[in-house]
């Protein structure tokens, strides 16, 4: 009969993804994930594999519970465009909370990893193009319902939305300031309306 773990594998795994989140992969050592793990080398390998599989699984339960989420409950509750709205709302949100300006796994392993190392990008790449896909959803329901301007593409409106996650996200780390990562937003929100400047509303 196969030992029970002495230890709870999900709120390990937690642990690793906070640890990994403020500290970074290469700065992060295997000593400093046990100890915050609460569990013992041997049996961080046994359950989770080596520091770069465990950072893997990471970094997929990071996407899993924050990004994908989002993306279900605000396509399942609100409109296309107000689904965009509430995303970007709830980003800012999240910055703001941020005391540790931890900033955001996604973007921190984009920067950190994804350079220099063939894997990662791939997986990177792969969630940017679902982020994109989520924009680019919402955009294109918006404007078959006439919601949203339809003056661009969805293609480029989607695009420039994920350059515009990805931008405020980074931008939160150095200066998180409400009116200024609001403000960031509102012209894209803007744009989506076929709005010129004098016509602009106001994000939460």
């Amino acid at each position: 009969m196969a030992r029970p773990k002495e230890f709870d594998e999900a709120a390990a795994l937690d642990a690793a993804i906070q640890c990994f989140w403020s500290r970074g992969y290469e700065a992060t050592s295997v000593r400093d994930l046990a100890d915050a793990m609460g569990i013992a080398g041997p049996s961080l390998y046994n359950t989770f594999g080596d520091k770069r599989k465990l950072y893997r699984q990471a970094l997929e339960h990071y996407v899993e519970r924050g990004f994908c989420n989002r993306v279900r409950r605000f396509e399942s509750e609100l409109a296309p465009r107000a689904a965009i709205e509430a995303f970007f709302d709830e980003i800012i949100e999240l910055s703001l909370a941020d005391d540790q300006r931890k900033g955001c796994m996604i973007v921190n392993s984009a920067l950190e990893l994804a350079p220099h190392d063939a894997e990662f990008q791939a997986a990177l790449a792969n969630v940017l193009r679902d982020m994109e896909a989520f924009f680019h959803r919402c955009v294109e329901a918006g404007q078959g319902s006439g919601a949203i301007s339809a003056a661009l593409p969805a293609d480029d409106l989607a695009r420039m939305l994920l350059g515009l996650l990805m931008g405020l996200r980074v931008l939160a780390r150095s200066r998180p300031e409400p009116e200024l990562l609001r403000g960031v937003v509102r012209p894209a929100l803007a744009l989506l309306d076929g709005a010129g400047p004098s016509q602009q509303g106001n994000l939460k």
